[in-house]
């Protein structure tokens, strides 16, 4: 019969460790739980890969011991615990406890010394002990029934065998060997000048201390008998120290040890506090879930629809097969085929439609031919606007945090996700009492349909042209691949950074400017400041530039390209905190246009109507004149009122010259302070991007403020309400949370502090040009226009116009973009036209 077995886990070591091995790792409101997590995450890990029966975990009380008695100096070398890592063990506690699992700490007494009491009384009860532990001392309690489990990757076991192997000693000559060769961690002295090596040879020659203390003239190395008579003393009391004691006064049976079922409900609002998410998954909470919907499945398509009339509501599920659900108060409708009737209450604008991703569920409906209209409520939507911070808007996420409910996604029952949807239709109240219900549906809510009629569109693609250009970089790489060897003296692999580091360092002996674990960095910020003096590392930076375009954009989009030659991105209106809408697969918000070959991926974009043209609307430094309205500074209204040169009037300004004297030079140095200040830069930030001392940004930026006074009263004012209220808002209200801004950790309140500056900034700017694509999509509806708007990037957006019409969307994308908002100063848009997206020319 196998026998059972139990883990006694050595609690200091492991939270030291993990304490060490995540230092960054802290919730969004700036408490550290490193140690929390790494400790937790390892013991799940026991359980779930060992399987205990049993399972203690053993801290050590206080510094004072009875070891520290007898020498004072024991563990004197052994800083004192980080103030960050007594933070967390209170945590870890109360994470044992809810796990319901034993811990143990007695006063005057080591953990090891517990674990030792421990071990010894439930291997005589007939039980396997495993001491998880790093301490070598341990090893002395290794016999047939006690082994110490090493926590590494893969987890090893020592037993008796093992340790003899290691060591070339027994575990019960352990305690001598340490009296030797001593133990610097814990400052236990041993005999001074006797190492590990000799200590084992002395061990394992004479069997024991005292057998070799008896014997010490048979020693043929004169040093070696004077270090350890001169040692004599030291080596008693470290082996006094070394030892471990079996007599902790502990009163247990071994039942009390047992492993149980954990307190899912504390685990669940512990992970949730502590923001573990990934650490959720692993819990076991099929009792969690209450089915409170009453709905039954029908097949009676009559009955559904006649109760959803009665409602004026009807609920939507897509599963993960993509199969959509339909669900009413009292029932649940599997949709295979639409007939008429179905397809008109789906249309009806007077049913409010409401699910957790109305967007793909309307976009697949429509390439059935299904319209589906009465937009209402999206969870993922509305939770987005209370919490733009969250990674996750699924329903088992929402249900998580709102409802405290786990679900799994993957195995979501259509009956379920519908009670689900019924018990979080409280974001209605609550987008009502944080002042977000006209965003919502006014804006976001609508936007919905707009992005899926760009995304069925789809924008026309010259494959042809791609597939030139992919030849083309292929030599122009291949080149470059051949210049770098020359350079280099020898071939390696270009995309290996090690192999890199290897030959700029080591070979070629470049300065080292940035050290990563195993190597110098070959990253871009350390190849950008070599590649001034050192022609290899421009040709890498080329190098890397060309095969990232190649391998991410022109070699990828003619794979993406339908039967219509187009291309359908997504478009994302819950993955940034700002408001601004992203893209993928493919994703074209990233397309670089600032260097040659990445602005002629644009040059593939082109119109769908046989002579029709591309039509591009680029909203004018939009942020600025944002900027400009938020903080009321009079220079900054005077030069967009006046129509000025923004950069070049503010270049004056810092430089105290007259705007004709200002060269390009200055004015590309304006416009990096300009856009910088909006992120807000900081003076060191300043002058990397230029590449000038500290010193001189920072006198750019103090003669910036001193120029535009409001603005810097706009940051303060923004950083200040948000330190108060913990969110900042855009023009139409839009908030996003900052807790990280009273942090205690600089790095986070610094970086926080800079979101405060550009939320309102950016975030303005989103919600803009947002309102602008309803007012044009909606224009065109009206007339009837078959030019369309098929893409949105930043700021900018893009159309494909059929030539007789663009006569009259000209006016249109003009006035709607211009007039969205009203700002204190005017908006300008930049309209441009070609036959492609790269080749315009500004109308």
């Amino acid at each position: 019969m196998k026998k059972e077995k139990i883990f006694l886990i050595d609690a200091h070591s492991f939270c030291y460790r993990a304490f060490y091995a995540l230092p960054q790792l802290a919730t969004s409101k700036g408490m550290p739980t490193g140690a929390i997590y790494g400790f937790i995450s390892f013991i799940l890990r026991i359980l779930k890969d060992e399987v205990p029966n049993y399972l203690a975990i053993c801290f050590d009380s206080s510094r004072r011991t009875f070891r520290t008695e007898k020498f004072s100096d024991y563990k004197i070398n052994r800083p004192q615990m980080p103030d960050e890592l007594k933070g967390q063990l209170s945590k870890i506690k109360e994470l044992i406890s809810a796990l319901n699992l034993t811990s143990f700490e007695y006063e005057g007494y080591e953990a090891d010394d517990i674990i030792a009491t421990l071990a010894k009384k439930l291997s005589d009860d007939g039980l396997d002990v495993f001491i998880v532990t790093g301490d070598k001392d341990m090893y002395q309690l290794v016999d047939k029934n006690i082994k110490i489990y090493s926590a590494g990757k893969p987890a090893q076991i020592f037993d008796a065998k093992k340790i003899e192997e290691k060591f070339g000693i027994k575990p019960k000559q352990i305690v001598d060997f340490l009296a030797l060769a001593g133990d610097a961690s814990d400052n236990i002295p041993g005999a001074k000048g006797i190492g590990e090596k000799t200590a084992t040879k002395l061990i394992k020659g004479f069997n024991s201390v005292d057998n070799l203390l008896k014997n010490l003239e048979s020693l043929s190395s004169l040093s070696e008998r004077k270090k350890i008579e001169d040692n004599r003393e030291n080596i008693f009391m470290s082996r006094e120290l070394v030892k471990l004691h079996f007599e902790v006064p502990i009163k247990i049976k071994k039942e009390d040890l047992k492993v149980k079922q954990p307190d899912n409900d504390r685990l669940l609002s512990l992970f949730k506090e502590l923001e573990f998410k990934s650490l959720l998954k692993g819990l076991d909470t099929s009792s969690q879930m209450q089915d409170s919907s009453k709905r039954e499945d029908c097949a009676e398509i009559e009955v559904f629809l006649e109760d959803v009339r009665k409602i004026k509501e009807l609920l939507l599920y897509c599963d993960k097969k993509e199969d959509i659900y339909l669900g009413s108060s009292r029932y649940i409708y599997h949709l295979k085929k639409a007939d008429d009737r179905l397809r008109e209450v789906l249309a009806d604008k007077n049913i409010k439609k409401i699910s957790d991703g109305l967007k793909k569920i309307k976009v697949t409906l429509l390439k059935d031919g299904i319209d589906l209209n009465g937009l209402y409520l999206d969870f993922s939507l509305a939770f987005y606007l209370i919490d733009s911070g969250r990674s996750d808007y699924s329903l088992a996420s929402l249900s998580l945090d709102y409802l405290e409910k786990i679900v799994d996604n993957e195995y979501l029952s259509p009956k379920e996700a519908f009670s689900l949807m019924d018990e979080l239709k409280f974001v209605e109240k609550e987008l009502e009492k944080r002042g977000l219900k006209e965003l919502f549906f006014e804006i976001e809510m609508p936007l919905l349909e707009v992005l899926a009629d760009l995304e069925l569109t789809g924008v026309k693609i010259d494959k042809e042209f791609l597939e030139n250009l992919s030849i083309k970089l292929e030599k122009k790489i291949n080149s470059l691949k051949h210049e770098i060897i020359n350079l280099a003296g020898r071939e390696f692999n270009i995309n290996s950074p090690k192999q890199l580091s290897q030959v700029l360092f080591e070979e070629l002996k470049l300065p080292i400017k940035k050290r990563r674990k195993s190597h110098a960095s070959t990253d871009e910020e350390v190849l950008r400041y070599l590649a001034v003096e050192y022609p290899i590392c421009q040709r890498i930076l080329e190098f890397r530039q060309l095969t990232k375009l190649k391998t991410t954009y022109i070699d990828v989009l003619p794979t993406l390209i339908d039967k219509n030659d187009k291309i359908h991105t997504s478009f994302n209106q819950t993955v940034t905190q700002t408001g601004r809408l992203s893209s993928s697969n493919p994703n074209l918000q990233n397309i670089p246009i600032k260097t040659d070959i990445g602005s002629q991926i644009r040059r593939a974009f082109i119109p769908s109507f046989k002579n029709g043209l591309l039509l591009s609307a680029d909203y004018s430094q939009i942020e600025l004149r944002i900027l400009a309205h938020l903080s009321e500074e009079k220079n900054l209204i005077v030069a967009f009122k006046e129509n000025l040169d923004i950069h070049s009037y503010t270049a004056s300004l810092i430089f105290s010259i007259d705007k004709n004297e200002v060269d390009d030079i200055k004015r590309d140095i304006a416009k990096r302070v300009n856009f910088g200040i909006i992120y807000g830069i900081s003076p060191f930030g300043l002058a990397k991007d230029l590449s000038i001392p500290v010193e001189e940004a920072n006198e750019f930026i103090d003669n910036y403020f001193l120029r535009y006074p409001k603005v810097k009263e706009f940051m303060n004012s923004s950083i200040e309400s948000c330190r108060k209220d913990g969110f900042v808002s855009t023009l139409m209200g839009r908030r996003r949370y900052l807790p990280a801004i009273n942090s205690k950790n600089m790095q986070m309140r610094s970086f926080a502090e800079r979101q405060a500056i550009n939320m309102p900034v950016q975030g303005s700017a989103a919600d803009l040009i947002k309102k602008a694509m309803l007012d044009i999509y909606q224009e065109f509806k009206d007339k009837n226009f078959i030019s369309k708007m098929v893409l949105q990037v930043h700021d900018e957006l893009v159309f494909d116009c059929a030539k007789e019409e663009l006569e009259k969307i000209i006016p249109i994308i003009k006035d709607k973009m211009e007039n969205a908002f009203k700002l204190i100063v005017p908006i300008r848009v930049e309209i441009r036209k070609g036959k492609n997206w790269l080749e315009m020319e500004e109308i």
